[in-house]
């Protein structure tokens, strides 16, 4: 791996200089249901001073970088930690929903709600943990930390037990733990190439490479895990070795960066380089312990999982409603434009959650295994299987989208983020109508698992046109004063959106006793082609706020380039994986 860092760093993507304030791009939301750590421009190849004020105000705390080590071996050190705990969590979340429902006995219905209410849980707790790195006890122990109580969670679920409120229990410390360990990890990865921007954009392509190579074997891996070891000690044995290899992957990480840990002493906050405190450390431990708590409370009443979250919409909604009131007649234009695009982000998490749920169920049930081309067998998958094609294709589609970008900025056409997102929209409709025309030819009611392929596909180039976005947005249209904490609400909002995306995949509920897959064919494919009008629905409103959001975006700019007068920027490119 260090290798392959090593030769990516040495090659940055190309670029060129344009007009600053148009639209930037993020690397997409991390792997379902996981919040991208906040990297600001940078990333977006746009190291724009109103998003850099942002990444100031929450970073301004992170130690000076004075290395006495190269950039690619710090580098290394996070990116493969990084790797091993995305090979964790994501060969966990490929089983869960089908874990609660063959193994502890739950309906779809309650399975996909309690796994739509953790997954809201996961997008909040970052939020929490960065203040605790930068502010408390040091950017560096609190990603070690959180990579403990991450461990700890899945040793919780290797323990063979058919227990709900065990369960409960586990996905509370991961909630716990994934909130320690995100965002200071990519605190660390801005902080060891702060001041390079010639570097940094490779670094943070390299570092979602991460995600996507920890998260694509592990959800290869594990299912196949489940299966092996079921078939020759038992069912209970399959299940719990699996979630046991998510545990034995983040004690390699934790293992491997003990060994490279001397790399990240000269990268992190104030707080790094001081003694422990001892009285801060207990109070993080107590507080995380009550947040375990009560995220296992949520997790197992439905009732009190629905009132938190339409009561965090309102307080979101009252937020932003707030601030647009209150703010300066110059600032309103950006925070409108904000709001705008929030509530098309939302929509887009609601599509996306379906890969867990109800993509997932439709595996199990409507989806011939088999792959064959021109009448070859090739291969045959396991139905969590198909969920690896997101990341897949992720792979696939970022260069291709590169190319395209760069080759719009040569023209001097680039599209404006608006723009993206109802391109965006547009092919994750047409993802959702593949699986309603794959229904016609399907064979006992099972399609052909090419319709998966393509199905992903599309709809994983709309989370690339879409979810990256959400994070470039709050850096340009935000005043700068109020950023931490709207990128705060920016996450509620996006865990809300999971929770309803659970709701959403339940309209596909499949009665007690229906084995039948004809079925159960037409009843998920009547949600699919819902939800395919949907995304055309969510594209006419995009394209009918496009001058809207040109005029805003226009305001804005001029606000700020009076304000703060913005240095010629590089050109919008986009280095996902």
């Amino acid at each position: 791996m260090p290798g392959i860092a090593r030769k990516s760093m040495m090659m940055p993507w190309p670029t060129r200089r344009r007009r600053p304030l148009r639209g930037a791009t993020l690397p997409p939301a991390e792997r379902i249901g996981y919040p991208a750590p906040f990297i600001g421009p940078s990333s977006a190849r746009e190291p724009s001073r109103a998003g850099l004020r942002i990444g100031k105000q929450r970073n301004n705390s992170m130690a000076p970088s004075t290395s006495p080590v190269s950039q690619t071996r710090a580098f290394s050190t996070v990116f493969l930690i990084e790797m091993w705990e995305r090979f964790g969590f994501y060969g966990m979340q490929v089983l869960m929903v089908t874990y609660m429902v063959k193994k502890l006995g739950f309906v779809d219905v309650k399975a996909n709600l309690v796994w739509g209410a953790a997954a809201a849980l996961i997008y909040v707790t970052p939020a929490i943990g960065g203040w605790v790195g930068d502010k408390l006890l040091g950017t560096r122990r609190v990603m070690r930390m959180g990579a403990l109580i991450l461990m700890l969670g899945y040793v919780l679920l290797w323990i063979p037990s058919d227990n709900a409120t065990l369960l409960y229990v586990a996905l509370g410390v991961i909630v716990v733990g994934n909130g320690f360990f995100k965002p200071n990890a990519g605190n660390l990865v801005r902080k060891i190439y702060e001041g390079d921007e010639s570097k940094i954009d490779s670094a943070f392509t390299i570092y979602y490479m991460a995600v996507n190579i920890g998260s694509t074997v592990s959800m290869l891996l594990t299912p196949w895990i489940r299966d092996y070891v079921g078939a020759r000690y038992g069912e209970d044995w399959g299940w719990h070795t699996a979630f046991g290899a998510c545990a034995v992957g983040l004690l390699l990480g934790l293992g491997n960066y003990a060994l490279m840990s001397h790399t990240l002493k000269h990268v992190g906050s104030p707080a790094d380089d001081k003694p422990v405190d001892l009285r801060r450390l207990a109070l993080v431990l107590l507080a995380g312990a009550a947040m375990v708590l009560v995220s296992a409370l949520i997790l197992q009443s439905l009732i009190v999982a629905r009132i938190c979250v339409y009561a965090a919409g309102v307080v979101i909604l009252g937020i932003f409603v707030h601030l647009i009131r209150s703010s300066h007649p110059d600032e309103r234009a950006g925070l409108i434009a904000a709001l705008v695009l929030t509530i098309q982000t939302i929509f887009f998490f609601i599509f996306y959650q379906q890969m867990s749920t109800s993509l997932n169920l439709f595996a199990q049930r409507n989806v011939d295994l088999d792959f064959s081309l021109f009448g070859v067998h090739l291969f045959r998958w396991i139905p969590e299987q198909f969920q690896s094609l997101n990341a897949i294709w992720i792979v696939i589609l970022s260069p291709i989208l590169v190319m395209i970008y760069n080759a719009l900025g040569r023209r001097g056409r680039d599209l404006s983020v608006a723009a993206k997102f109802a391109w965006g929209f547009v092919a994750v409709a047409a993802g959702f109508f593949i699986y309603g025309l794959g229904a016609r030819g399907a064979v006992d009611g099972k399609v052909s698992s090419w319709i998966m392929v393509w199905g992903y596909g599309l709809y994983s180039l709309g989370e690339l046109l879409v979810s990256g976005l959400g994070l470039a947005m709050i850096a340009r249209y935000v005043p700068a004063r109020m950023g931490g904490f709207m990128m705060g609400a920016y996450y509620v909002a996006v865990g809300i959106s999971q929770y309803l995306g659970s709701v959403v995949a339940n309209i596909a509920h499949i009665p007690a006793g229906l084995t039948d897959p004809v079925q159960s064919l037409a009843i998920y494919t009547s949600l699919f082609n819902k939800l395919g009008f949907v995304g055309l629905l969510c594209t006419i409103i995009a394209i009918a706020v496009l001058p809207l959001m040109k005029r805003l975006s226009n305001r804005h700019a001029e606000h700020a380039a009076a304000a703060d007068p913005l240095p010629p920027v590089r050109s919008e490119e986009l280095p996902q994986s």
